[in-house]
């Protein structure tokens, strides 16, 4: 199922019962998708629903099909199939084990070698400017440590073909490289964001208003060279920030 998956999000009601604009999105394998709107219009409700693989049983009477089917009860309650994994913005490990424990015994339950550790671990390191070793206990992780190695989990280990993520530029990683890294597995992503960035890296946004998908918008070439551009400055705060948290002096602003 997972390589060939497209997710189907079939339309339900806005916050006063009126059916959405918006009746039918389809999203494939490798799609980055944004959802936009005000705080409070809904962002995180849509999320929910893909992420119950909703039937018409939430109060947006929203469904969600896997290939053009309804899915099967067991994929929606057994955690062994389940086929969407959530990344939010807070995120900190409770169990005392070493990320090398964890990331075994991950690999054990997916039927996968113990070879992906050293994988997950380089790839977490991409994303976070705090290094994380292998010995490192889960609970002494940062926010932005636990995300990083969240994120490369989900993209080399889970089995997960959907991955959904809420206000990741708040979460203390680099933003563009994770969003890159899960599609470029093949993850559809789902990103909820007010970040001009990540919305604009996606190939389409869905505009929430009033708890209603009301619009669709495909980013533009235009928009995409705006992308670029902002991108380049965003890359530059990331880097004034690190610098300002090293304790070192930032000389070539004054």
């Amino acid at each position: 199922m997972n390589e060939e998956l497209t997710l189907t999000i079939l339309g339900g009601v806005d916050k006063d019962g009126v059916p959405e604009p918006v009746s039918s999105l389809d999203i494939c394998k490798g799609e980055i998708i944004g959802i936009v709107g005000p705080t409070g219009s809904g962002k995180s409700t849509l999320i929910d629903d893909i992420e119950q693989l909703a039937q018409g049983d939430t109060p947006t009477g929203r469904s969600v099909l896997i290939n053009g089917e309804r899915p099967d009860a067991v994929i929606r309650v057994d955690p062994r199939k389940k086929l969407v994994a959530q990344l939010s913005q807070k995120m900190h490990f409770l169990a005392d084990m070493t990320v090398r424990d964890f990331l075994q015994m991950h690999a054990r339950s997916r039927g996968k070698g113990p070879e992906l550790v050293d994988r997950v671990i380089e790839l977490a390191n991409t994303l976070t400017g705090e290094p994380i070793s292998a010995d490192n206990y889960l609970t002494v992780l940062s926010g932005g440590q636990s995300r990083s190695l969240m994120t490369a989990d989900i993209a080399v280990i889970s089995d997960s073909p959907v991955v959904l993520i809420d206000e990741i530029e708040n979460a203390g990683i680099k933003k563009q490289e994770a969003l890159q890294l899960l599609s470029g597995e093949g993850k559809i992503v789902v990103v909820v964001t007010h970040d001009p960035v990540l919305a604009l890296m996606a190939s389409r946004r869905i505009v929430i208003r009033n708890g209603g998908m009301v619009d669709i918008i495909t980013t533009s070439t235009g928009e995409q060279d705006v992308c670029g551009r902002i991108a380049k400055v965003d890359n530059w705060l990331m880097s004034l920030r690190e610098t300002i948290r090293k304790g070192e002096v930032v000389e070539e602003l004054a």
